[in-house]
């Protein structure tokens, strides 16, 4: 098959080979997906170079944990009957040595999602690790239906879906953006109320139209917000952080631990088994009645894999997507 993987860690342009590997085989309870388009995420350059002082987990890694594709065989235990489904694959590369950027990929059973036959691929390829994160973000302190929730960074991949997650689960859902250029790309559709966090004073804009303050905030940059959130936040409310910018990030602690505010750390790759399950389930139904879209931004062939990795490193808008060749 033709694949793309590194055997040590580094620049993408230094380490990413792409070439012909051995065609992989199900094991039992496992399928083997033939990859159509494969989705870059943060995490997937991050463990490419090391980020935090983390080795190579294996001697050879195929990148990627996301991906839409069709299952093409079936291991011992999984019904037959799977095999030609059109799927969408999370965690693919999650403690496993080969992902997603290749023509094919073996994963185990549970880790392949059905794709509504009106879904397209480039969907199915975006919803995992950003998909799952946002729903563990917005539902891991139970349902939103009739509160307010605040989402930081609602343009970004994970902060978009959360967003859509929430207004889909009933919450009134406020949104900020990093600039006020940016309030015009907010759906007013999803998002009742955005706030740029270039105002005057975010914080009042954000009670202005949450009198009674927030109940959860969904924070993608804890470092940068833990201000907002604290000034914004209501008595018991929880806020969920998937991201910071400083990895030793300050926080007002005696106001927030006054207000009984939970702080829930967000790591996908160790979520709960069920809560992974339900989140897959949930993403699934919400994009199958048209309640979550993904915002394609920019997607190259496997052969310019390093440079979808430099286009993820850089930032930008929308996902970042690999087509794989038949």
């Amino acid at each position: 098959m033709l694949a793309s993987w590194y055997d040590a860690q580094g620049p993408a342009a230094e380490v990413l080979q792409v070439g012909e590997l051995p065609d992989p085989t199900p094991g039992p309870g496992e399928v083997r997906v033939r990859i159509t388009v494969s989705g870059v995420n943060p995490g997937d350059t991050k463990k490419r170079t090391g980020w935090t002082g983390s080795g190579m987990p294996y001697p050879r890694v195929i990148p990627h944990s996301d991906a839409a594709g069709v299952i093409d065989a079936v291991g011992h235990g999984v019904d037959e009957r799977r095999s030609g489904q059109r799927v969408w694959v999370y965690g693919a590369q999650s403690y496993r040595a080969f992902g997603t950027a290749a023509q094919y990929a073996v994963v185990p059973a549970g880790l392949t999602v059905p794709l509504p036959d009106h879904l397209s691929d480039d969907l199915g390829a975006s919803l995992g690790i950003p998909g799952i994160t946002a729903h563990r973000s917005v539902f891991a302190d139970g349902p939103v239906d009739g509160k307010v929730v605040l989402v930081n960074g609602a343009l970004g991949g994970v902060g978009s879906l959360a967003a859509q997650l929430a207004a889909w689960g009933g919450a009134t859902v406020i949104g900020t953006v990093r600039r006020t250029a940016d309030l015009d790309r907010v759906d007013p559709a999803v998002i009742s109320h955005a706030v740029a966090l270039d105002a005057a004073d975010p914080a009042a804009e954000v009670l202005a139209h949450a009198p009674a303050s927030v109940d959860r905030i969904i924070e993608v940059s804890l470092s940068d917000n833990a201000d907002l959130d604290n000034a914004v936040a209501a008595n018991g409310a929880t806020i969920a952080a998937y991201a910071t910018r400083a990895d030793r990030t300050e926080i007002p602690f005696w106001t927030l631990l006054f207000n009984n505010v939970t702080l829930r750390l967000i790591g996908s790759d160790d979520f709960p088994a069920d809560a992974k399950l339900q989140a897959a389930r949930d993403l699934t139904s919400a994009a199958a009645v048209g309640a979550l879209t993904v915002d394609v931004g920019d997607r190259y062939p496997l052969a310019d894999i390093a440079k979808a990795h430099d286009r993820v490193d850089a930032g930008g808008r929308g996902r970042v997507l690999i087509d794989i060749p038949r």
